[in-house]
């Protein structure tokens, strides 16, 4: 194995998420209200995040995400980007709210980085960069050199499409084949199978079907047997 394409909320971020995208889209919500008064645009991100994980090769997310923005709202989001990034450095990292590194986690991302592995955090394509970043810094990660964090400015499609997969491992230059996709999500995550990654599942679904379970500090030590081949 020469690439570890590790998910985020779950798995290197202990995070409650439906708690989480409750209080984001709120606030995102209040903030959306004051910069274009008088237009519910509610309805409308939420539509456009939807649209994002549909299949549109050769558009990125963030194309994917203005265009229908823009038809349903008329409003032009490389106008009004400005509003939107206030919130993403100004309000967004106050949203955190008891999330932290999951057990192992600093862990299991350096045993990697150490055998010289490629390292993808490998986090659903549907924020910007800036907002990615804010939460890998939850997850106390933000001081390591880890310069591949999924984002919708940069992907072209979203999980558990095939073609997240195949696009994120071409982002570190390996096969998929020679990956392990690292995640708490039995439909997104394990969907990495599909392209001949392996897989590693720290969820709590009994059930799951990858190639290892367990926790991260479990990982960790598996990790050098994995880049023995």
């Amino acid at each position: 194995m020469r690439g570890i394409l590790f998910d985020m909320d779950g798995t290197l971020l202990d995070i409650d998420l439906g708690s989480f995208l409750r209080r984001y889209f709120g606030a995102l919500g209040a903030a959306a209200s004051e910069g274009f008064p008088g237009v519910d645009i509610m309805p409308a991100i939420l539509a456009s995040t939807g649209a994002m994980q549909e299949v549109h090769p050769e558009r990125t997310n963030r194309e994917v995400f203005y265009e229908d923005f823009r038809t349903r709202t008329g409003i032009d989001l490389d106008d009004q980007w400005p509003v939107f990034e206030r919130f993403y450095k100004e309000v967004f990292p106050t949203l955190r709210d008891g999330e932290g590194p999951h057990a192992g986690a600093r862990e299991a991302v350096e045993t990697a980085l150490g055998l010289g592995m490629g390292v993808v955090i490998a986090t659903n394509p549907i924020f910007p960069q800036i907002a990615q970043r804010t939460r890998l810094a939850w997850a106390g990660l933000d001081d390591l050199d880890l310069p591949v964090v999924t984002s919708y400015e940069d992907l072209h499609a979203c999980k558990p499409d095939p073609a997240y997969f195949i696009e994120t491992a071409a982002l570190i230059g390996v096969d998929p084949r020679d990956c392990v996709m690292v995640g708490d999500d039995r439909s997104l995550d394990l969907a990495a199978g599909d392209v001949g990654m392996r897989t590693y599942y720290v969820g709590p679904d009994p059930g799951a079907r990858a190639d290892w379970s367990g926790d991260l500090v479990e990982f960790a030590a598996l990790l050098p047997r994995l880049a023995e081949g």
